[in-house]
């Protein structure tokens, strides 16, 4: 597999994958295994997948889909993931997958380093609506952020996560000037995603990085499970830099997207435009009888 060249803390080819899963997670597994070898072949260093991409997203039987997927966060598909990112020589974010642990189930996102090392777990913290809730436990962190190599200090956060002001500042108040965001953020939603994520990233001076599901989730009969697809890279000024496509009927092949991003130099010119955003003390509050 062609190794992309070393990230440095300048510039960094993004790549994003967006689909449709299917029924059968092996097939998905296979889907996902190719997007990341297409765009390590295409020179990304930095490559993120959707959430929930192995099982798909049909909220009528999220709970069984995710229990017939979940493994451990050692388990198989895992140390594949793994694997591929140490043979690429790249950082993976793989999306978020049904983690088994002992008798719960989280839905768990992870970030692989080029040396196949795991540099961060994320187990989502804010459940969206009833079918997540019946289907996984909540994680206990609200936020995650570490270092990673190329991209200085990093924040994971998964699709409903992000939608939370609380979130973004909490990453920026941990240093966090990336942030990585598996999802499968719903078509019904689309003004959601238009308005608070670039809102996020010009209030807080990150850049916000989104794989999302696309199309219409094979074998559902719920309307809701329309994703948006348009995956982003949205610049910590609060511009989209790059989007894929949105509102396809059903997406079996991978959408891939790909934006050389000047990671340091565009955090240090937002801070100098709009630090006063970030920057302030909390403000004392009053209190009235």
């Amino acid at each position: 597999m062609p190794r992309p060249g070393p990230m440095s803390s300048g510039d960094v080819r993004v790549g994003l994958a967006q689909w449709t899963p299917g029924l059968d997670a092996a097939v998905n597994l296979q889907i996902a295994v190719a997007a990341i070898k297409e765009l390590a072949r295409r020179g990304c260093g930095l490559v993120v997948l959707p959430e929930l991409w192995l099982c798909g997203y049909r909220s009528a039987t999220l709970r069984e889909d995710a229990r017939a997927a979940a493994e451990p966060l050692d388990g198989p598909v895992q140390q594949r993931l793994a694997g591929l990112a140490r043979e690429a020589g790249l950082v993976l974010c793989a999306g978020s997958f049904p983690e088994r642990d002992g008798g719960r189930l989280y839905n768990t996102a992870v970030i692989y380093g080029p040396a196949g090392d795991r540099l961060l777990v994320h187990r989502k913290s804010c459940l969206y609506g009833g079918a997540e809730g019946e289907a996984f436990s909540a994680g206990a962190a609200a936020v995650t952020a570490g270092d990673v190599a190329g991209l200085g200090r990093t924040g994971l956060c998964i699709c409903f996560d992000g939608d939370f002001p609380e979130t973004a500042r909490s990453l920026r108040a941990a240093g966090a000037g990336v942030v990585l965001h598996p999802s499968a953020y719903e078509a019904g939603a689309e003004s959601w995603w238009d308005t608070i994520y670039p809102a996020q990233a010009l209030c807080n001076g990150q850049w916000w990085i989104s794989a999302n599901q696309h199309g219409a989730i094979q074998g559902s009969h719920s309307g809701g499970d329309r994703m948006l697809g348009g995956s982003r890279v949205i610049a910590p000024d609060g511009r989209v830099v790059a989007a894929a496509p949105r509102h396809g009927e059903c997406v079996p092949e991978p959408e891939l997207l790909v934006a050389d991003i000047a990671v340091g130099r565009e955090l240090a010119t937002a801070a100098a435009a709009s630090g006063v955003l970030w920057s302030l003390p909390p403000r004392r509050t009053e209190e009235t009888q």
